[in-house]
């Protein structure tokens, strides 16, 4: 089977890695602090900012925003290192990995703030924590309990947005299954070069999302504009169309989930 092509364009990426044979690649709390030490290391070497991140005992997850084409070149000094790292520790050989990392370029903020809840999520959904910030490898558990944030993520956009009562709202919630499938969805969607610059592909016109709303149909406009911004529509592209603010147009999709 063919494999998903890489993106390595500057801009930001959801990175997973998981352990092979899916073991634990964090044995201990320290091996988590060590891979954070050299995960802020690669990004002063690149150039990369983290906006979240997850560590899990047997995988994790990051958000990463690369300023060059050396999205590779990052990730493979990362997991080099701590592979030799933790082989070296534990007296051990052979692979640390499953295979390759899965890389995801994030184009839309709306894509960008779910991933935020999903990353944040991960100890929740693994029933290892019961509210987000409460597990310590987060981003958000710094944030939170106001401890001292990781170098490499003090330009997070969480870090610097959370102060915003709409999204401390959003990240707190739990995740539901359409969320989930929206971002199933995400990692499915193609996107295609063009002019030098990756763009998805949407699956409809805005026409076509807004051609069987009634006239003065609030409840049915308002699913249109949900399915329009899941499509891959900016907020200011949906305002503009049907002639409302953008600040309307937030509103109703961060309220869409409560």
């Amino acid at each position: 089977m063919a494999r998903r092509p890489r993106i390595d364009l500057p801009g930001f990426h959801h990175i997973i890695n998981r352990g092979v044979a899916r073991g634990n690649v964090f044995k201990k709390s320290q091996d988590k602090d060590k891979f954070l030490e050299i995960l802020c290391k690669s990004c002063k070497n690149y150039k990369v900012n983290i906006h979240a991140y997850c560590l899990m005992d047997n995988h994790y997850h990051l958000l990463v925003e690369t300023t060059s084409n050396n999205l590779s070149l990052f990730m493979r000094q990362i997991n080099s290192n701590y592979a030799i790292y933790f082989n070296k520790k534990y007296k051990r050989s052979g692979h640390l990995w499953q295979g390759r990392y899965k890389s995801y370029y994030i184009i839309e903020d709306n894509y960008l703030y779910s991933l935020f809840k999903y990353i944040e999520h991960n100890p929740i959904e693994a029933k290892i924590s019961k509210s987000v910030g409460e597990y310590p490898y987060t981003l958000l558990h710094s944030i939170i309990n106001k401890k001292a944030v990781i170098r490499c993520a003090l330009h997070s956009r969480l870090l610097n947005e959370y102060s915003n009562l709409g999204l401390q709202e959003f990240m707190q919630k739990e995740l539901t299954k359409q969320e989930l499938d929206n971002l199933k969805d995400e990692q499915k969607r193609k996107i295609v070069i063009k002019e030098h610059s990756f763009k998805q592909l949407k699956t409809k016109s805005l026409d076509e999302h807004f051609i069987e709303v009634e006239a003065n149909n609030k409840q049915e406009r308002n699913i249109a504009i949900l399915n329009a911004i899941e499509d891959g529509y900016t907020q200011g592209e949906v305002a503009k169309y049907l002639n409302i603010s953008t600040a309307m147009v937030s509103y109703i999709y961060r309220n869409y989930w409560r």
